[in-house]
């Protein structure tokens, strides 16, 4: 491996001696850095084969970059779909629900340093990070780059349109948008018979 990147990059050994200079092995870091491999390693696999490694349904997909915090706090269902370079925070609890969708660059947050941060008390493993169960139901569409705020519910069938910010709870079947989300409709029976039109003169016929 080391005679391919001096290949490819004759100064390799120079960088790589830099880079080990900085190399600090303590607990923490050991930790931080098996995370960090799997993350690199798992760009070399499929999405189906990548939800897998991150303990998800053998029906779910997650796409390349996205970085899973804490996975065995989180519960998700069936058919989930995870875009590429989206981050869920499970350190909190988060649940996802059949057959929904986390878009490409949507953060999901279950955890918050606020408090850390305004009394000076921001340091590695702070007992004054805060931490909310986020949970997001069955048949939900969150669109990037959306981020869903810690504690936050999403009612079963919800949309969450691209770069909104989520701080409140979104009843079932709500469509939001915005900074702060606020919803400007709802999925109803005509709004998912347009949608089905369309898809069938997409198609050019009976869907």
């Amino acid at each position: 491996m080391l005679d391919f990147i001096k290949q490819i990059y004759p100064d390799a050994e120079r960088l790589l001696a830099e880079v080990g200079a900085v190399v600090v092995d303590s607990e923490r870091n050991r930790g931080l850095r098996e995370d960090i491999v799997r993350r690199f390693l798992a760009q070399l696999l499929t999405d189906d084969e990548r939800a897998r490694l991150f303990g998800l349904p053998a029906s779910c997909r997650v796409r390349e970059g996205t970085k899973v915090l804490m996975a065995d706090k989180l519960q998700c269902g069936e058919f989930v779909w995870v875009g590429e370079n989206a981050y869920l925070d499970a350190s909190g609890g988060l649940s996802i629900g059949d057959h929904s969708t986390i878009g490409v660059g949507v953060y999901v947050w279950t955890h918050t340093s606020i408090l850390a941060n305004l009394l000076h008390e921001n340091r590695p493993g702070s007992a004054h990070v805060m931490r909310r169960p986020t949970h997001i139901g069955r048949g939900c569409y969150i669109v990037g780059h959306s981020v869903i705020n810690p504690g936050v519910s999403i009612g079963d069938g919800a949309v969450v349109l691209p770069m909104s910010c989520v701080n409140d709870d979104v009843a079932a079947g709500d469509i939001v948008a915005g900074a702060p989300a606020r919803s400007i409709g709802k999925v109803t029976p005509e709004f998912l018979q347009r949608l089905g039109e369309e898809l069938r003169q997409q198609r050019g016929g009976p869907a």
